[in-house]
């Protein structure tokens, strides 16, 4: 299971939120099947849904 938490302890070099959102969509296509939303992103630049902006990355990655 991919945990946010865990991508922003390994990921320290992020600086916004589509960077987060890119990483997220790496995961998925490298095979994550679960996705568990376990802090807030800690960027300026996170939007009120992000919950939701991240789930849909996920999902559409995990497609291709």
């Amino acid at each position: 299971m991919l945990c946010l938490s865990e991508i922003l302890l390994q990921h320290h070099e992020l600086q916004s939120f589509d960077e987060l959102k890119q990483i997220v969509e790496q995961k998925a296509r490298g095979g994550e099947l679960f996705f568990q939303m376990d802090v807030r992103p800690p960027f300026p630049d996170t939007p009120e849904s992000w919950e939701d902006r991240l789930e849909a990355a996920f999902a559409a990655a995990s497609k291709r």
